[in-house]
């Protein structure tokens, strides 16, 4: 069933609104039965009475006299409002314009002995017309003091208080039974962008409290297994260095007739050491950097004009765009990264954009003119240690765009990945204007 929703919000939402309506329909049934219709048989009573001692003063002075206001005195009629017409006269007078009701003739018939009509006109009053049986020819014509319907019944003031009261505790109650799945939520996503929030409070049902307490537990073992590996990869790091760092004063020592191993071997060594930085930088995801308010553009100009400095050739083409929370160092190394493999791969032009899309996200793209992917590999390099095709090249780790991905996710943004038609990739990151 589409329309049924499917959060637990909504399906208690749901069913409280249809126990609201089954409570507003029985008490309009109990209320209308006890309440409004012996009121209505009272004054259908009282009208009956009225109409009765009409016929009680009048004479019986044959089918040609017909008890016409002439025939009642000024006095009774001053006392009761009370007017009567004959059939011809009445709609003159408002009959016309009046509604018959089918329940009010019924009783009528009943108190008056015979087949009676009644109709409801509302005037500056309301007015109820009575054909009754004693005289079918005649109408009479009885007004309603004191009958506001401009004014709340005590039936509209119930249901009303009743309803509002049911939808605002309903709404308290499904949001307290709800509120900490939304907490659970959040501290979710916070771990999928590797963050890891504090132990969430225990609260709420046994059910919600058994999964914030397993989720407690997984968030504390993802994070202590984070912490493991980067304090082995900090060693392995630490270990490394050291012997790279005796092997590069050995190569100092070597004769110039040996100077083409040195270079090679030093080559090697800063290899080794970007390999290092890189495996630290994809562990240690810059959790430590807090989100600051800061120009995207801004970030982009400087990374472009350091790589301008070193004589590449880069056009750039960036529109305005809104300040954004980002962590402006791990943005850096994404642009950084993206630029490097742009111009490794590139046939010696670059070409950065930024704009703004729809939804609340901007966006910045870089673009070489390089012999592209194949496309059933595209998605096979945001994994770590996979580089592309041999037309791409095979320098690296193979974690630059694995430690990109990772960072973008981490801002929660996307990466897309795609071939020029006229030759050479695209890489096009998605960012949120507002972030958490």
């Amino acid at each position: 069933m589409k329309w049924f929703p499917k959060s637990a919000f909504g399906q208690t939402a749901l069913l409280i609104g249809f126990l609201l309506l089954i409570n507003q329909l029985v008490s309009y049934v109990t209320v209308a039965k006890h309440v409004v219709e012996p009121s209505f048989m009272q004054i259908n009573t009282l009208l009956a009475k009225q109409v009765k001692l009409v016929f009680m003063n009048v004479p019986d002075l044959g089918r040609e006299q017909l008890p016409t206001d002439e025939v009642l005195s000024e006095q009774f009629q001053e006392v009761t409002g009370l007017r009567v017409y004959p059939a011809y006269l009445a709609p003159k007078f408002g009959l016309d314009k009046a509604t018959p009701y089918h329940f009010l003739s019924q009783q009528m018939t009943e108190y008056l002995g015979g087949k009676a009509e009644v109709r409801v006109a509302k005037e500056d009053r309301y007015m109820v017309w009575i054909n009754p049986p004693q005289d079918p020819y005649v109408w009479i014509k009885i007004p309603l003091e004191n009958f506001n319907d401009s004014e709340f019944s005590p039936l509209t003031f119930y249901l009303m208080v009743i309803g509002s009261l049911s939808i605002i505790g309903g709404w308290l109650f499904a949001r307290h039974i709800t509120k900490p799945l939304r907490l659970l939520q959040r501290a979710a996503n916070q771990v999928a962008h590797g963050e890891y929030p504090e132990r969430l409070e225990l609260r709420g049902s046994s059910e919600i409290v058994g999964v914030t307490r397993a989720f407690n537990s997984m968030a504390s073992g993802i994070k202590q297994l984070e912490d493991d590996r980067s304090l082995l990869m900090a060693g392995i790091s630490h270990d490394l260095r050291t012997p790279l760092t005796r092997i590069r004063l050995a190569t100092e020592m070597l004769d110039d007739k040996e100077a083409f191993f040195k270079e090679g071997i030093e080559q090697d060594i800063d290899d080794m050491n970007e390999i290092i930085d890189q495996f630290i930088t994809y562990i240690k995801l810059d959790r430590e950097e807090s989100m600051v308010a800061c120009s995207l553009n801004d970030i982009i100009n400087q990374e472009v004009k350091a790589e301008l400095s070193r004589g590449h050739n880069i056009k750039l083409s960036l529109q305005e765009l809104p300040e954004l929370m980002l962590r402006p160092v791990a943005l850096k190394r994404v642009i950084t990264n993206l630029l490097g493999n742009a111009l490794r791969y590139g046939h010696g032009e670059v070409y950065v954009t930024s704009g703004k899309l729809k939804k609340n996200m901007v966006f910045f793209t870089i673009e070489d003119n390089g012999p592209g992917i194949p496309k059933d590999k595209i998605q096979q390099l945001f994994k770590p240690f996979v580089q592309g095709d041999n037309a791409r090249g095979g320098q690296g780790s193979g974690l630059g765009l694995a430690i990109v991905q990772r960072f973008v996710n981490h801002h929660g943004g996307q990466v897309l990945i795609t071939n020029r038609q006229q030759g050479g990739l695209s890489v096009k990151v998605k960012l949120p204007i507002s972030n958490r």
